[in-house]
């Protein structure tokens, strides 16, 4: 969690340097929209669905103490993900044109220039999905042998390209600096896991496909449920930026702004989470323990809970003077901070449905069950795609930003989806102690509710202070507040955590 939060803290700054040194309509908006491109071949080759697929696979083999097979798994899928990522990223850096003007932004048609600029920035950027696709091989790696912290390093590591890109090239090469700031934040991706890597032991590498390996087709097979699910997320995404790319200028970048801010704390307190449940999950698996499992689900959503209930309090409330504070300076005008503000509203509202879906969804990919979540999210995502038209339609006609509705349409989709699979997982462990999931939620919804009344008087009161003093005086007291609220109400959590900070301290 360390690695995920300092991640975040220099993902802030690349957005603070990104937005201030680029026109949110003219630059920003092609740049976001050929960025989705790369980000999506690599997602469905690899990312989400190889992790999902790969990590119970090898797990197994490491459980079994049998290194030869597992790096003969890794090997074969490596290969396999840098052959199909380079031929994907060959064809669409050959169409470009056609995919920006009939798939992704055909609302820039009207403006050939930035619709020229999404095309060139698309091709300078496609050679880092190659380089994610082998960094999401080697972070799988890592993480099945229960290392968590390069990894997570790791993953700021685009941001540190960008911010070299931001101030070093920029100013030469303008916002092609911005795209080629994602190929080095790619290739530093990948070299920071490698030495990590080699201090594995029975480490191998051999020059092979592995078809005829029934471990690396198992791996296909699983990854074959969970490639459909994030190709209908991908699809989703895209219609967003298609919509998008017929609002407004600043619409595009606007609606990311907003769906990053919210990602921050979900990477913190969902995915951190996830990342380290996830081997667990499968080891317990593995060893047919279900009861350890059902204990380490239900301890593991109470305490996603606890956080995620008064970050998505907090974040609405404060949802203005952060955006102010973070992004409104140079070239980023008032107008793009006021609609990043309202998407920011309108996607906090799911950030509790995207942190249980985090760790339900590596608990079905623990038990070698792709098929369900996929199933679920696809239907999920299909009516996210209906509401993206549907509320879109409705905010404009009530007058209000249509930006919003995008982005509630991704909340209200989610939480159905989080839903769902508790539900059909508590059927599959014979329960997941519900009753003690819902006391940690009664506590944390009473705790972040109070919460929120004493940031709407700070709120009242600091009305003509500074941006800085707003947010970051609203973020401190925020957390005091649900603090004291929860040693208040004596959860058992914050004993245990002050019993481990104390056993740490004294080592």
């Amino acid at each position: 969690m360390f690695a995920f939060v300092l991640g975040q803290i220099i993902g802030l700054v690349r957005l603070v340097l990104v937005t201030g040194a680029f026109d949110a309509g003219t630059m920003l908006d092609p740049y976001n929209a050929a960025n989705r491109v790369p980000e999506t071949l690599f997602l469905l080759i690899a990312g989400g669905a190889l992790s999902s697929a790969f990590i119970p696979t090898f797990t197994g083999f490491l459980v079994k103490e049998d290194q030869k097979s597992a790096w003969k798994l890794a090997s074969g899928v490596g290969n396999l993900v840098a052959l199909t990522l380079g031929v994907a990223a060959i064809i669409a850096g050959i169409f470009a044109p056609q995919i920006v003007r009939y798939f992704l932004a055909s609302g820039f048609a009207g403006d050939p220039a930035r619709e020229q600029l999404t095309v060139h920035l698309l091709r300078i950027m496609l050679p880092s999905a190659v380089l994610f696709g082998l960094s999401g091989l080697l972070m799988s790696i890592l993480n099945a042998n229960q290392v968590f912290l390069i990894p997570a390093l790791a993953t700021s590591m685009l941001s540190v390209g960008i911010i070299i890109g931001v101030l070093f090239l920029a100013p030469v090469m303008g916002v092609d600096g911005l795209a080629w700031g994602v190929v080095l934040g790619a290739s530093l991706y990948l070299l920071i896991q490698i030495p990590s890597i080699l201090k594995l032991k029975g480490r191998s590498y051999q020059f092979t496909l592995g078809v005829d390996n029934p471990a690396v087709r198992e791996v296909l097979k699983l990854m074959g449920p969970r490639f459909i699910g994030i190709a209908v997320v991908q699809i989703n995404l895209w219609v967003n930026i298609w919509l998008a790319s017929w609002m407004v200028k600043g619409s595009m970048t606007s609606l990311g702004l907003g769906f990053s801010l919210m990602f921050t704390p979900l990477t913190i307190i969902a995915q951190s989470i996830a990342t380290a449940a996830m081997p667990t999950f499968s080891a317990q698996f593995a060893r047919n323990k279900l009861d350890e499992m059902r204990s380490s689900l239900a301890a593991t959503l109470r305490g996603v809970i606890f956080l995620a209930l008064p970050a998505t309090i907090g974040l609405i409330m404060l949802r203005q003077p952060i955006v102010s504070m973070l992004l409104e300076h140079g070239a980023f005008k008032h107008e793009y901070a006021e609609m990043t503000a309202w998407a920011l509203l309108w996607f906090t509202v799911g950030l509790l449905g995207h942190s249980l879906l985090e760790i339900l969804s590596r608990a079905f990919y623990a038990m070698h069950d792709t098929k369900t979540p996929v199933t679920i999210g696809a239907i999920a995502m299909g009516l996210n795609i209906i509401f993206s038209f549907l509320f879109a339609a409705i905010f404009k006609s009530m007058g209000w930003m249509p930006i919003g509705g995008l982005a509630l349409a991704n909340s209200l989709a989610t939480a159905l989806e989080a839903a769902t699979l508790f539900i059909i997982m508590r059927k599959r462990l014979n329960g997941i102690q519900g009753s003690f999931i819902g006391r940690g939620f009664m506590i944390a919804a009473i705790t972040s509710f109070g919460m929120g009344f004493v940031l709407f008087l700070w709120l009242r009161l600091s009305g003509e202070f500074n941006v800085w003093l707003v947010g970051l005086g609203g973020i401190v007291l925020g957390g005091l507040a649900y603090g004291l609220g929860l040693i208040i109400l004596r959860v058992p959590e914050v004993a245990n955590l002050m019993g481990y900070l104390q056993r740490r301290l004294a080592k």
